[in-house]
């Protein structure tokens, strides 16, 4: 079973920077597409970014586009999501997935992605 282990969350002020990290323990999870998604207390879970399985294609949501950037190391089985600027709106339980069906296709669409970490938390201060 795939396990992803996310890292890196915590509490920040407003204009600050975070970085979350994403580990994979298994390493054809480097083949997958990688996507982060957040989840706002009495909200929905949201979209944030993907990535392609190369590391060259990336798709954002339109609320951390310029502020926010997807990258993986698959040397490390690793995803990151470099948060810059953010927001007392960003503030969430920050979760990555897997989608292990597709390598260049990027989807926002939670129910395409098949593996789950447990999620970290993210909280900005005003």
């Amino acid at each position: 079973q795939v396990q992803l282990v996310e890292s890196g969350g915590g509490l920040v002020q407003a204009g600050g920077s975070l970085r979350l990290s994403c580990v994979s323990s298994e390493r054809t999870v480097s083949m997958y597409v990688m996507g982060w998604f957040r989840q706002a207390p009495g909200k929905e879970r949201e979209f944030v970014a993907a990535i392609g399985s190369s590391g060259g294609n990336t798709y954002y949501t339109d609320s951390v586009k310029g502020r926010f950037t997807i990258s993986r190391d698959k040397a490390k089985n690793t995803v990151y999501l470099q948060m810059n600027s953010l927001k007392p709106e960003d503030t969430a339980v920050y979760y990555c997935a897997a989608d292990r069906d597709h390598r260049v296709v990027l989807t926002a669409a939670s129910h395409e992605y098949d593996y789950w970490g447990q999620g970290t938390q993210v909280t900005v201060s005003s």
